[in-house]
């Protein structure tokens, strides 16, 4: 007789793209719907760094995080709004980067809006970046809200996934 081990949890990567921070959030979702995290932080590049050894970093480090917790997903945060040009451009080439590492990864990728984000995670769309840190920490039961921002910022976009796709 063969037995069949199920999953019991399953483990998304939320990122929130930068150049200069791409913030990093690590959850797993049990069975029953629980939420926890497992790791956060930013990956950072130094502005003095040509463009392509920055890009490099990032492809780097998103598949060392990706090799370490074999998520199920990787959710990337959308560029929806941005007051300047160039750095939309920037932020455009790390997004495009970092969606290539997850193919390259063979994990499915997911784009939420950061109007998807705020709803998933505070039940509103017009929420403040303290609000929905606030319910970031609450949700996943964490001693303080994550820093840096950025981080906080890629936690919300794996509980929006978590929240949103059927895994």
């Amino acid at each position: 007789m063969q037995h069949v081990i199920h999953n019991t949890q399953h483990v998304i990567l939320g990122i929130d793209p930068g150049i200069a921070d791409t913030g990093y959030g690590v959850i797993k979702k049990d069975k029953d719907g629980n939420l926890g995290c497992l790791d956060y932080g930013s990956i950072k590049t130094k502005a003095k760094d040509e463009l392509p050894e920055r890009l490099e970093i990032i492809n780097k480090e998103i598949s060392r995080l990706i090799k370490k917790y074999k998520p199920k997903i990787a959710a990337v945060e959308q560029i929806f709004f941005c007051k300047n040009v160039k750095t939309a451009l920037v932020v455009g080439h790390a997004r495009g980067v970092i969606l290539l590492t997850i193919k390259q990864n063979n994990i499915e990728a997911a784009e939420f809006t950061p109007l998807q984000v705020k709803q998933a995670v505070s039940s509103y769309g017009r929420a403040s970046k303290a609000q929905v840190q606030k319910m970031v920490k609450l949700l996943l039961g964490l001693d303080k809200i994550p820093k840096p921002d950025d981080a906080a910022d890629a936690l919300a976009v794996a509980i929006c996934a978590a929240n949103s796709i059927k895994l």
